[in-house]
């Protein structure tokens, strides 16, 4: 079986989330971790769909135009990803006409109740729900702090459930 992690980043937590599950899936299959800029398309068997939360859903052009204005201010502390003004997994999601075999998704999102701060995963099982498929797994939200940094012990429970993810598509894989 192959994966690929698709995922989008602005200050670097969702890329080193989905490096973390593309660490765990290993373990099960052989997997690559892309930026949804880069792919056209794939023939990946499972595939990990992730985005951090901008106003609520899945970052547009506004907002990825906003991270960078808060990435140049100095008191922020934040660096710009190099490819966060590039299209991402909503315009990725926006131009496939039929989901992957296997798919999950994850998102970033601050640590405040979800009603509050959103949930790009629940954005992107929308989406691919849409084009005629359920997920393997439900999806995932990975935490970080107010200051933009991820939450203590997010980075293992994205490789376990990377692993999870391997387990699970693994099992529902036809014989063959």
């Amino acid at each position: 079986m192959t994966a690929l992690v698709l995922y989008e980043s602005m200050f670097g937590n969702t890329r080193l989330i989905a490096e973390a599950i593309g660490d765990g899936l290993a373990a099960t299959t052989e997997v690559r971790v892309e930026l949804a800029s880069a792919i056209a398309d794939s023939e990946a068997e499972l595939v990990v769909i992730g985005a951090p939360t901008h106003a609520h859903s899945l970052p547009r052009a506004a907002s990825r135009e906003d991270a960078a204005k808060w990435a140049r201010d100095s008191e922020k502390h934040l660096a710009l990803e190099p490819d966060a003004a590039a299209p991402g997994v909503r315009e990725w999601l926006d131009s496939i006409s039929t989901a992957p075999p296997a798919w999950a998704a994850f998102g970033t999102r601050v640590d405040i109740p979800r009603i509050f701060a959103g949930d790009a995963s629940a954005a992107i099982e929308k989406r691919m729900r849409r084009v005629g498929s359920r997920p393997v797994a439900p999806s995932e939200c990975f935490l970080v702090t107010l200051d933009n940094v991820l939450v203590d012990g997010e980075l293992d429970r994205a490789r376990e459930w990377g692993r999870a993810l391997g387990r699970i598509a693994l099992a529902q894989q036809p014989a063959r």
